[in-house]
């Protein structure tokens, strides 16, 4: 990426990562390493990755924590905007936004899965969006498809996965291209959609409430299958 964006991207861009470091030293650290890789001088959106456990918010905002390396990067010019992803828990999503509203602080973005399984179990549509929305947080949705495995219940389609998370109130859906025929499925999606009417919506949640609801196609809300911190806490610091 750090060679296409020195190509003449880099303006054309809206550029974000993530990092893992809980504390300021593996924060600053990673952060750092990122903008070496990435051949640049800012990152737009910075996100701690992976808040996963109960502690992370109280890791991420305490003394010598990883949100004050990051907020020091942003006074220097480093990052634009600050924000937060996690799969795991809606619960844990709505911890970390409370512990930076009680230190004075305001994310300008959380990233979350947003799909056509997760509005039936353990939900961060019902439990965290409303909760953005009206604090004008940007909304990152990811896991459409949750990894592909929601499409092996053969309840939906990609399509169909793609419009019902294009259909809530993000800011941006997230998925991932790893090839030209996934590349052209998602430039499929986007062109055919069209804001969905209520009984659309209804249909869809009826074909996929029976396969959702003990999260069996949500591995990374029931699995450490997803959780690359959980196999390297290193990275945590």
């Amino acid at each position: 990426m750090g060679k296409a964006l020195l190509e003449g991207y880099r303006q054309k861009a809206f550029l974000m990562t993530k990092i893992d470091g809980r504390t300021k030293t593996a924060a600053a650290g990673q952060l750092n390493e990122s903008l070496r890789r990435l051949r640049t001088d800012r990152i737009d959106l910075l996100q701690f990755h992976e808040v996963i456990r109960d502690s992370d918010p109280d890791r991420v905002f305490a003394e010598g924590g990883g949100m004050e390396a990051v907020l020091e990067a942003k006074k220097a010019g480093k990052v634009r905007f600050i924000g937060f992803t996690g799969h795991k828990s809606p619960d844990i999503h709505l911890k970390m936004l409370a512990t930076a509203s009680k230190h004075g602080f305001k994310f300008d973005a959380v990233q979350m899965p947003l799909n056509v399984m997760d509005a039936h179990f353990n939900s961060f549509e019902k439990k965290v969006l409303p909760v953005l929305t009206e604090d004008g947080i940007a909304v990152l949705g990811m896991k459409s498809m949750g990894d592909h495995v929601i499409l092996e219940s053969k309840a939906v389609t990609p399509i169909e996965c793609l419009h019902y998370s294009m259909n809530l109130p993000t800011s941006v859906v997230i998925t991932g291209c790893d090839s030209m025929s996934i590349l052209q499925q998602a430039l499929d999606a986007a062109r055919s959609f069209r804001p969905m009417d209520p009984s659309h919506v209804v249909a869809l949640l009826a074909k996929t409430s029976k396969a959702a609801e003990a999260g069996q196609f949500e591995l990374y809300k029931t699995t450490h299958q997803f959780d690359g911190t959980y196999a390297n806490p290193q990275w945590l610091g």
